[in-house]
């Protein structure tokens, strides 16, 4: 039997979790947090639809807690075999699992000293010996080089030009005697970014499993590194602060990128850059340590002695005390923070002081989740709760697209028309509703080809 189950990742961006079975092995690609909305939070709480002890190998596509963030909990609960990645996946994974499980911890701690949790007490999903214990199980390797659970199955990871490290799971095996190549798109890249590489176009693949992130939008035709610019000296010109919630791993870096080569071009005025997220400053130093994987361009760049990541004054915030110092900025300083969907980290103690701040700006740099605070706060609510709080939201908001990591839909596409023939089937996961349907229907008008949106838990037989 060969049969594809999908856990996660449908009707939703998030939880991504695919069960691959196929000669004898149990094989799960990614094994992701559910966040976003609470009916999705919860499913982090229920039994895994099979024993992780039964599971044989797990193969990540990169990083991104979405993807990963569930692995801790899954080794808690019975998984002991290996969990394969690239080596920057795999330094990456060091730094954002721990982050995740005391952020988890964390959570817990103040649930109960508000008492805001109808359980008594409130657990963490995990903790950070569970996050510690998980990564003893990790297998990298390097882009291309082939893993063989069984003798009838090769997988390889090939650069998917998302975060560092980021990569297809392309999967040969034989069914009925024939071959069949199965690839899991993770999350697709967006092409043309500051350092990191292009997607690796993909030729044959007789089963898909494509991201619809923005399968319905377009980042636009405005350069999202000029809208950084305007909306950085319209904050200096309003006499605050511009405060940036950004992913730790990937969009953080690029913006230091942006900002180093906007101050060298004299488009923007040397501010203070505070990057305040101990996840950034570590995952930054991973970035720096993996040059390797930059794209020509920015390799070209450190050849001739510039450090691409460094604004002129770059502030690193590793403790407390310095990241509530920050509080005394007034105006001509730009907050880099963590999490990038203001679902928790520091950012929210600095969007609890600068929202109702009308000097201030916010400015969201990447997708929001449905039921995030990012989201309520990008729709143009009048209040959002942190800590409990409701707290007035009267600073500024912009939103730039541009400097998304997902490929649009037209990127999509066009990646897609480089295969040589329709896959047998292709299934659209990792978007909502609506841009999942929408870049089915786009896929099916353009190339004819077989698309399924699948249901959470559905599985299908691979023939």
């Amino acid at each position: 039997m060969h049969r594809l189950t999908f856990l996660g990742a449908t009707g939703t961006v998030t939880g991504s979790r695919f069960l691959l079975e196929a000669d004898e092995q149990k094989l799960l690609i990614d094994c992701g947090l559910f966040q976003g909305l609470k009916e999705n939070r919860l499913r982090n709480w229920e039994p895994f639809p099979l024993s992780p002890s039964k599971i044989d190998r797990i193969f990540l596509t990169h990083a991104h807690i979405d993807h990963s963030g569930y692995l801790p909990r899954f080794c808690k609960d019975g998984f002991s075999g290996k969990i394969h990645c690239t080596i920057a996946t795999h330094a990456l994974c060091k730094i954002m699992l721990p982050d995740s499980a005391h952020l988890q911890e964390e959570d817990a701690l103040w649930a109960n000293k508000k008492g805001f949790s109808k359980h008594k007490p409130a657990l963490p999903l995990y903790t950070v010996e569970d996050a510690q214990r998980a990564l003893g199980y990790f297998d990298s390797v390097n882009y291309g080089e082939e893993l063989f659970p069984s003798d009838n199955i090769r997988i390889k990871f090939r650069d998917a030009g998302h975060i560092l490290g980021s990569s297809f799971v392309d999967i040969k095996l034989t069914i009925n005697g024939e071959k069949r190549k199965i690839v899991f798109s993770g999350d697709l890249g967006k092409p043309g970014r500051p350092y990191l590489r292009d997607p690796v176009q993909v030729y044959e693949v007789d089963y898909l499993i494509l991201e619809s992130t923005y399968g319905d939008r377009l980042h636009g035709d405005r350069d999202p590194k000029a809208e950084l610019a305007r909306v950085i000296n319209e904050s200096v010109k309003r006499g605050g602060v511009l405060v940036i919630p950004s992913f730790a791993v990937g969009r953080t870096q690029e913006l230091l990128f942006s900002i180093r080569e906007l101050e060298e071009q004299e488009k923007i005025p040397t501010l203070p850059v505070y990057v305040d997220s101990p996840m950034a400053i570590d995952a930054t130093t991973v970035f720096e340590e993996r040059k390797g994987d930059y794209n020509i361009k920015a390799k070209v760049l450190e050849l001739n002695g510039k450090h691409v990541l460094q604004p002129r004054l770059l502030r690193i915030c590793k403790d407390r005390e310095q990241s509530k110092a920050i509080n005394r900025e007034t105006s001509g300083a730009v907050i880099i923070s963590a999490s990038g969907m203001v679902t928790g980290g520091r950012i929210l103690h600095h969007l609890e002081y600068r929202l109702p701040r009308p000097q201030d700006t916010v400015l969201f740099i990447g997708y929001q989740a449905e039921g995030t605070r990012g989201r309520i706060i990008l729709e143009g609510k009048g209040e959002v709760k942190i800590y409990g709080q409701k707290i007035p939201v009267q600073a500024t908001i912009e939103s730039i697209s541009g400097f998304s990591a997902h490929a649009d839909y037209n990127e999509i596409l066009a990646w897609l028309m480089g295969f040589n023939r329709p896959p047998l089937k292709t299934f659209i996961v990792h978007g909502e509703p609506d841009a999942a349907a929408s870049l089915a229907e786009k896929i099916r008008s353009r190339f004819g080809w077989d698309v399924v949106i699948p249901h959470h838990q559905q599985g299908f037989e691979l023939q």
